[in-house]
């Protein structure tokens, strides 16, 4: 079979493949690849493997993000794919992908990007020995699933004691749980996040990808944020990513401050309860740290019932020895936050 490798594809094509393929996700689709087209320092590039009748074989949508401008763009830029591969499962489907990837890697030859890194959010073993000899080194990565196809009974008993305590105390001191569709309460959303990643000692995002994300996903329901406030104050947010009869937590951002509300609890519960309700499969929490490491989202996370899987990533890096000391230098950077 005669396969090529293309930069650009038709509309209708690419959302053709995205729509007949069972294992895509919202990072597939062309509102996300334009929310990241928007966004200060996100730069989307589409890849796919066509066959001679311009049949989509192979998609893979890498996202360069730079957290510094100028010549420190050398040291902090990665590309991203958010979403994994995605590759027809046919065995031209998988010749596609090799091709693909080998492309991929011989044109980012001397490019800025640090390393490319495959964030699957579905199982990908069947492929892994293609990632491997293509570079794409496995990565052991933990994430929770909660099954909304069950009764709202029998989720909120999956919900830990004292999760389900949180969200009652929550109700009772009066936090209130709505849904933004605009950019009003964009300021309060974002400094929410601010918090939370401040505190964390990672970059946010710049303001833009999140209007980008209100302007293009929430109108077409591919997207929900919530605000929780208590005594009236922000005091949490979550911002839900949907495709399909999945919810994907993309962020979270809440004020310590404010930790007697009890938000958070409250804001994932309504999450789960909307989405049962509206007919929805899954919620992904979009990931739950490495295995070997401590992390404190994973303890959160956990009190939700959702079944505990580990998809991993898959990482090429194209500069080790800029890798080395960007990872240096940003030790240095959170010990300063």
């Amino acid at each position: 079979m005669n396969i090529s490798v293309v930069r650009t594809l038709p509309d209708a094509a690419w959302r053709r493949f995205v729509d007949e393929h069972p294992a895509s996700n919202i990072f597939h689709t062309p509102e996300m690849f334009e929310v990241f087209r928007r966004a200060k320092g996100y730069d989307p590039e589409l890849w796919a493997s066509v066959d001679g009748d311009c049949r989509v074989l192979a998609l893979f949508l890498p996202v360069r993000v730079s957290v510094q401008d100028g010549l420190l763009s050398y040291l902090t830029t990665r590309a991203v794919s958010y979403g994994s591969v995605l590759y027809d499962p046919a065995p031209d489907g998988q010749a596609a992908l090799e091709l693909l990837l080998r492309s991929y890697r011989a044109h980012s030859f001397g490019r800025p990007a640090l390393f490319t890194e495959l964030r699957h959010v579905a199982d990908h073993s069947t492929v892994r020995p293609l990632l491997d000899r293509n570079g794409f080194c496995h990565e052991e990565h933990l994430n929770y699933l909660v099954d909304l196809e069950r009764p709202l009974e029998q989720i909120w008993e999956g919900v830990v004691k004292p999760a389900r305590k949180a969200v009652e105390r929550s109700r009772k001191r009066g936090v209130t749980v709505e849904e933004v569709h605009d950019a009003t309460c964009l300021p309060a959303v974002y400094d929410l996040l601010k918090l939370t990643f401040s505190h964390a000692q990672v970059p946010l995002a710049d303001p833009s990808l999140f209007q980008a994300a209100l302007d293009i996903l929430v109108p077409k329901g591919m997207a929900q944020v919530l605000l929780a406030r208590g005594d009236d104050t922000p005091a949490a947010t979550t911002i839900s990513l949907i495709h399909r009869d999945t919810m994907f937590c993309w962020y979270i951002g809440f004020d310590k401050e404010l930790h007697a509300f009890y938000p958070n609890d409250a804001l994932i519960w309504a999450t789960l309860e909307w989405g049962a309700q509206h007919g929805y499969r899954c919620y992904d929490f979009g990931g739950a740290g490495t295995p070997d490491k401590p992390y404190g989202p994973r303890e959160f996370k956990a009190k939700f019932g959702g079944q505990l899987v580990n998809y991993g990533r898959a990482v090429c890096v194209h500069r080790p020895v800029a890798l080395a000391m960007s990872r240096a230098g940003y030790a240095v950077y959170r010990k300063r936050l």
